[in-house]
């Protein structure tokens, strides 16, 4: 169960009074969803308030009737993730049956809560381009962030007040998403789940889509005590639910390299120009099951990625590898063999282009039901595989562009939720999440620029093979080790550039 605070939800409230400014009690208050129709109702006390704790984000319609007076009607109401407004309304005196129209007034004025943030809407993602179409970008623009190196040690990407870049705390419709682990043999910040579940690249789209997404606020300061968990920013994220209306929408973007210009240190090195491109593609559709009553939301989106890189790096020339014993020939024959000039002491340049592939699938269904005015439940999945290659990691001094690092990750997640509106100063909301992330990691060794991988006959026994010797990750690693190890020793020898 979750405070209110730590709720995706809005609340409304305010004063209903008649033209001398006498409170009015008893009078109907609803608040209609404007996509849906369905409605939340409360009744004002007798201090002439009504109050609405838990409403979905949206736009809504308010409605107030009481008898001997004319029926007031607010269209417009925008409420946003975690808002907490307040409306004051006057009735006229007049027959019910009459009905008055605010189409304007005092702005909404939040004054139950003195946190600083920043939300950010649907229609603004809509409109604005997005790298990689992930919502960090957004995230970045808000007031007291600051963007932070990704590293082995510190593996959060933004800072917000001089807080620790694993000091951010992330939700999806009211749950948290701080459950990622990472590739690392070491897993650093993210073993105490201090990271959100990020895809193998890196983005947020493992989490939501950013078609599926609704609006998120992100809180810097002066929040509720609900979020003391971590002291960093509090990203609060609401994905979209159907409506009585289907709509649907399919959409690509992308990038080429026959658009673009040859990498200067490519065109240098008499290179061909390496691959690059991006498309991103996917749709959404969302309707209702039962009109006013059962919705849905699907969203799909893929993402296929080669970006393109150069380097220089160096390897055994031609004469290393002949005159070298025979049991190490096989070592210096796994690097990429030698396309520059000869340095010296066994050692030449070689220069190579290439694209370092990466891959999303993001699939997500949601489905609200309205069991009645007051009680209101809803499901969502999301499911979220992806893989990453790098060719030539880092290792120790030097890197070896026939070894590739393949990372892939598999996200879970699933969430229930109910709200039940006890009575206008008292709700009921549970949450209950399921989420699993799996990640892998492996390095092996490849043909690339004419090398020869390792045969597991050399680094095994006999009747022992790398299919069940060691675990495939460690294999792996070592093929990648004894390769840095040899580029180190050249660079330490010889005290050439890398």
């Amino acid at each position: 169960m979750l405070g209110h605070a730590q709720s995706t939800n809005a609340s409304l409230a305010g004063r209903i009074t008649d033209p001398a400014n006498a409170l009015i009690v008893d009078a109907r208050v609803a608040a209609i969803c404007a996509v849906t129709n369905v409605r939340y109702e409360a009744v004002t006390n007798g201090s002439g308030e009504y109050n609405f704790t838990n409403l979905p984000p949206n736009s809504y319609r308010l409605e107030i009737q009481k008898s001997g007076f004319k029926k007031v009607v607010k269209p417009d109401v925008i409420l946003h993730v975690q808002d907490a407004l307040r409306i004051d309304l006057q009735l006229t005196l007049g027959d019910v049956s009459e009905t008055v129209m605010v189409e304007s007034g005092a702005s909404l004025v939040n004054t139950e809560s003195a946190t600083v943030s920043t939300v950010v809407n649907h229609t603004f993602v809509d409109n604005i381009p997005l790298n990689g179409r992930s919502f960090q970008t957004l995230i970045n623009l808000t007031p007291g962030v600051v963007v932070t190196p990704s590293t082995f040690n510190d593996q959060g990407q933004f800072s917000v007040n001089g807080q620790r870049a694993d000091a951010n705390y992330f939700m999806v419709d009211g749950v948290s998403a701080n459950f990622g682990v990472t590739g690392f043999i070491a897993m650093m910040q993210s073993a105490s789940g201090a990271l959100p579940a990020l895809s193998a690249s890196g983005g947020t789209n493992s989490l939501v889509s950013v078609d599926a997404m609704q609006e998120f606020r992100i809180q810097t300061s002066s929040f509720a005590p609900e979020f003391g968990r971590t002291p960093g920013g509090q990203i609060s994220i609401a994905t979209r639910s159907g409506t009585n209306a289907f709509h649907g929408s399919l959409f690509e973007y992308f990038r080429n390299d026959v658009l673009d210009a040859k990498d200067w240190f490519v065109n240098a090195a008499g290179l061909p120009k390496p691959q690059e491109r991006l498309n991103d593609f996917g749709g959404v559709l969302g309707g209702p099951i039962i009109r006013d009553k059962t919705f849905f939301f699907f969203s799909y989106e893929g993402q296929r990625l080669r970006q393109p890189s150069s380097l220089q790096t160096v390897v055994p020339d031609s004469q290393a590898r002949q005159q070298a014993p025979a049991t190490m020939r096989p070592y210096l024959n796994a690097f990429p063999v030698a396309n520059g000039p000869a340095l010296g002491g066994g050692a030449a340049l070689f220069n190579a282009g290439f694209s370092n592939p990466s891959s999303l699938d993001a699939y997500s269904i949601r489905i609200d039901h309205s069991l009645r005015s007051k009680l209101n439940v809803f499901g969502r999945y999301n499911f979220s595989p992806s893989n990453f290659d790098q060719r030539g990691p880092f290792f120790s001094s030097g890197r070896v562009l026939s070894a590739v690092n393949s990372l892939s990750s598999s996200v879970h997640t699933g969430t229930v939720g109910l709200t039940h509106i006890i009575s206008p100063e008292m709700s009921n909301e549970v949450r209950a999440n399921y989420s699993n992330q799996r990640v892998g990691t492996k390095f092996f060794l490849d043909d690339f620029g004419g090398a020869v991988p390792v045969p597991d006959s050399i680094l095994f026994p006999s009747g022992v093979s790398s299919a069940n010797g060691l675990s495939e990750s460690e294999r792996r690693i070592c093929y990648v080790v004894v390769g840095a190890l040899l580029v180190a020793v050249f660079v330490a020898d010889q005290d050439l550039p890398c």
